[in-house]
């Protein structure tokens, strides 16, 4: 406990504050000026909330450009360290709205920006360089526990474990995934003949196993960590480039700092302010930050392995998919037809998606949770008109270029048919390695 809490050179939290700081105000008025927020969450009617958050839609009009244009500002203030945890913190629960209220653009690093914010709350991260610390002089200090450092990289290190242990599956390991991942940039000049080679997809594959596997342990091994850190930046620098992926390469580089002596990282980024912090100083140890840090992290080592203990491949039934960092790792596409049938006069027709989903939502619609979740509302609508009708389904998905099967059980009633939270839903079917369904 007390090493954990012993005082050490705040320098890379404050870099990290300022990074970080920057890169969610980019993210913020990105979204706005690339179009995300309108053509995710202003011009669709309604929007893919997860489960149990249906209540929470987009703001009306064009209120959510106000919504990214105030978490923009609190990203700044942010980075400038201005009122640091009010801004963190209401930053945190308007993101945190974003991500529960829309599926259509899920991406891992929504998930990961949620998870920092809420460790950087707990984080001492403007007590210098900071226009709090000028304000308020009495909170300046050049320290901050050695805990932080470990935190930080504690994370980092659940995020690339898992990313690793999911990569070993067939689709992966022969190339399949990364081959058609790839296929879109085949007509880049010059670099577009190499992705079209039969090496490259298997390249891929396996760099990224070997990066994800061991970037952390090189970066913490001294003789390692500057060619760990360049091999860092080049491969997210390619990833940006090539896959468009938002801030999360530029994200992951920035954790690099909690891994150099923090005495380097200050005299790199603040060459003014030498002065080291007090090593005599004995800080208490926050039992209560620790216990709250040992439920944090245990969760988030239990959810990535729940769809082991859920029936069937989670790459099919996606059960489990998300909150996993499962990231970049199948391609899923698929066509659906709802029947709907008024139970009182028995008359039968197809439910029209044209005008109801946009391009992003028709996505959902390969997911078992989007399936359902837009039954439900089908069902909903024709309440409204007082009518009480049933649902059919067919839907066929082919995950990774394969053949189209059959997802979900087409003699279900989905008016009927309830989302099983924490284990397999029998209405999705399952198959063996020949493509043959296996009973329920």
């Amino acid at each position: 406990m007390n090493k954990l809490w012993q005082p050490i050179d705040n320098a890379p939290l404050l870099v990290f504050r300022i990074f970080f700081g920057f890169l969610i105000a980019a993210e913020s008025f990105g979204a706005i000026l690339t179009g995300w927020v309108r053509n995710v969450l202003i011009k669709p009617e309604f929007t893919f909330s997860h489960i149990g958050f249906e209540w929470l839609q987009p703001l009306p009009g064009y209120g959510m450009y106000a919504y990214f244009a105030l978490m923009g500002s609190m990203g700044i203030a942010v980075m400038l360290g201005y009122k640091y945890r009010w801004s963190l913190g209401i930053f945190t629960l308007l993101w945190t709205g974003v991500y529960l209220m829309q599926k259509e653009a899920y991406n891992n690093h929504y998930y990961l920006l949620i998870l920092v914010c809420i460790i950087m709350l707990f984080m001492p991260a403007n007590r210098a360089v900071s226009i709090d610390a000028k304000q308020n002089p009495t909170i300046k200090t050049n320290y901050m526990p050695k805990f932080v450092l470990i935190i930080m990289i504690a994370q980092m290190t659940i995020v690339y474990g898992f990313a690793t242990i999911a990569k070993f599956y067939p689709d992966w390991l022969d190339g399949t995934f990364t081959r058609s991942l790839f296929q879109p940039h085949t007509n880049f000049p010059v670099i577009g003949t190499v992705f079209s080679t039969k090496w490259f997809p298997l390249f891929i594959a396996y760099s990224g196993i070997v990066f994800d596997g061991l970037i952390i342990p090189a970066l913490l091994w001294k003789k390692t960590r500057t060619i760990a850190f360049i091999a860092s930046l080049i491969f997210h620098l390619f990833n940006s480039v090539t896959l468009q992926i938002g801030i999360f390469p530029f994200f992951a580089l920035s954790f690099v700092v909690f891994f150099y002596p923090p005495e380097k990282i200050r005299k790199l980024f603040f060459r003014n302010q030498i002065e080291l912090p007090d090593t005599t100083l004995n800080l208490k140890p926050a039992k209560l930050i620790l216990l709250f840090f040992i439920v944090f992290f245990s969760i988030q080592l239990l959810l990535p392995i729940r769809h082991w203990f859920i029936k069937g491949d989670v790459l099919w039934t996606e059960e489990g998919h998300r909150l996993s960092w499962r990231m970049m790792l199948r391609q899923r596409n698929g066509f659906i037809t709802y029947r709907v049938v008024d139970k009182q006069t028995k008359e039968q027709w197809t439910y029209s998606l044209q005008d109801k989903a946009s391009f992003k939502q028709f996505n959902m619609l390969n997911k078992p949770d989007g399936i359902w979740q837009f039954a439900q509302r089908i069902k909903k609508e024709y309440q409204e008109q007082g009518k009480d009708v049933s649902i059919f389904i067919d839907s066929r998905v082919s995950v990774n270029n394969k053949p189209y099967l059959m997802f979900v059980d087409p003699a279900v009633d989905f008016a009927q048919a309830k989302w099983n939270y924490f284990s397999h839903n029998n209405w999705i079917i399952l198959y063996d390695s020949q493509g043959h369904p296996i009973e329920k």
